[in-house]
């Protein structure tokens, strides 16, 4: 193989990543040159991520899966995004996929950079059978607190979606509202691909939005933390003030009012005793 073969067999089966040719491939093991080594060790070492990449999502849908063999085709994956920030609505999606459906990389939202979250959110757009985006407003969240509006944006991500599931997945909550057969399971979004996969465009789908509120409400730095609790935004509340989207349940912003605390809710409101 001539020098110049050899970098187009490096741009077609390394770079671009194409299957590689028997027939090429005996001709670089024969070839005694490095650059023939480095290219079947890079072929070697993206076989062996696509087995285990394999493998991990074969155990993301281990859920899935067993519905599907039971014949519950529409199983929809649900999760919630933004229970913590300070300000913003909290959101939530729902996932259906086609059985057998698997998008590599999908995993937690938590677990990816903000441009995978992007990628991985048109991909899983397009594949989906059925998806929806739905959110609970700070009023609401003010109203009756931040745990029962991530439910309720949860139940409008539900009915927000084309099909109707026939089973829900759902990230360690049960929606007692849905009529639906569900099953929770703790620490779903990395356990179950398609919770993983509503987390992703919930995560996005508030992410977006909280870029355009930073339009509105300009010197918060919405756009960077997204509401969140970090340093610079509560510098910002004391030299700004607090601004119509924050969540006035939420001490942080009670404090910078000068209201006082607000009772403690249930300790047993968020327990899931019959999540997995």
């Amino acid at each position: 193989m001539t020098r110049l073969l050899l970098a187009q067999i490096h741009r077609r089966y390394v770079i671009e990543g194409r299957p590689l040719d028997r027939d090429i491939e005996a001709a670089l093991m024969a070839d005694p040159r490095p650059g023939a080594k480095a290219i079947l060790d890079a072929i070697a070492q993206r076989r062996f991520e696509n087995r285990s990449e394999g493998q991990r999502l074969r155990k993301l849908l281990r859920y899935e899966s067993a519905l599907w063999a039971e014949g519950v085709l529409l199983v929809a994956g649900v999760d919630e995004a933004g229970m913590s920030p300070l300000a913003g609505p909290v959101a939530a999606a729902a996932v259906i996929f086609e059985p057998g459906s698997r998008i590599p990389g999908i995993d937690d939202s938590k677990k990816l950079d903000a441009a995978t979250r992007d990628r991985l959110a048109a991909e899983i757009k397009v594949t989906a059978s059925a998806w929806s985006v739905g959110f609970a407003e700070v009023e609401e969240i003010d109203e009756i607190n931040i745990y029962w509006a991530g439910l309720l944006a949860m139940r409008r991500a539900v009915e927000g979606l084309s099909l109707r599931p026939g089973h829900l997945l759902i990230d360690a909550r049960r929606l007692r509202e849905v009529q639906i057969p569900q099953q929770s399971i703790v620490k779903g979004d990395s356990k179950s691909l398609t919770i993983a996969a509503a987390s992703i465009l919930a995560k996005t789908a508030r992410d977006a939005l909280m870029r355009k509120l930073e339009a509105d409400y300009p010197g918060y730095g919405f756009s960077q933390h997204k509401g969140y609790p970090v340093r610079e935004h509560l510098a910002a509340i004391e030299k700004l003030g607090v601004s119509p989207i924050h969540r006035r349940s939420f001490a942080p912003v009670r404090a910078a009012l000068g209201l006082p605390p607000l009772p403690p809710w249930p300790k047993n409101i968020s327990t899931e005793p019959d999540a997995e």
